[in-house]
Order: C-alpha cells, then structure tokens, then sequence
C-alpha cells in the first residue's frame, strides 16, 4: 500500500506542478506566459525576469513531469523544492505562516512532500524503480 501512496502523491504534485509551469510559459490554465509572469517578477524585484520566469516555469514544468513520473526523483523533488524556497522568500514569506494571510503554508507543505518523497524514494510504480 505504501506504494500506491506514492504515486498519488507522487502524481497529485506533479501534475500540480506541470500546470503550474504551463502557465508560466505558455500562459495555459489561466496563468500569464513567459512575458506577463516576467514582469511581475521585475515588479517583485527578481530580475531580469522573463528570463527567470523562463528558469521557474521550466523547473516547474520538467520537475512536474520527472516527479509524476518517478523518473529522476531526487533532481525532481530539487527542482520542486527550489522553486518553493524562491517563492517563500520572494513572495509569502514576509506575510507569515497561514495561507489565509497570503503567508508561506502551502509552498512549505510542497517542499516538504517534494523533499520528503526525493529522500524516500518513488516507490514501486516508478520509473525508477523499473529502470534502476
């Protein structure tokens, strides 16, 4: 059972994740593209930033795919975790703890599956699993 529990964590979060990067990139799923993500992160002081929403919607959307996949999963969950961290200190971390203060909850609970779920390892219904 143990293993079934991963990959629905495993699949929740990063498929989570993909959509988040689509909407950084692509502007899919309600999000802004590469050009309107970048600039708010120039307002938020994260320059040059079409180029880094480039970084954050990459990492997201290829750590998504690895992480959904089993494939790779510590890369993944670094991938995952790191864009966490930036925006727990770029953004929410200044507003406290709880979601509903607009605070950092959310994105500390998804670096601590991603981290969590790297350290673990994906379980059986991996591609890791069947390739390594």
């Amino acid at each position: 059972m143990m293993d079934v529990g991963l990959l629905i964590i495993r699949l929740v979060i990063g498929v989570l994740f993909i959509g988040h990067g689509a909407q950084k990139l692509f502007g899919w799923f309600g999000g802004y593209g590469l050009k309107g993500t970048g600039g708010w992160m120039e307002s938020i002081g994260i320059k040059p930033g079409v180029t880094m929403a480039l970084f954050a919607g990459l990492a997201e959307l290829i750590g998504g795919i690895l992480f959904a996949a089993g494939l790779l999963t510590p890369l993944a969950g670094i991938m995952i975790a790191a864009t966490m961290v930036m925006a727990i200190v770029k953004v929410h971390g200044p507003n406290g703890l709880w979601a509903t203060q607009n605070g950092y909850e959310y994105n500390l609970t998804l670096l601590v599956v991603a981290i969590g779920v790297a350290l673990t390892g994906p379980g059986q219904y991996a591609l890791d699993a069947f390739l390594f």
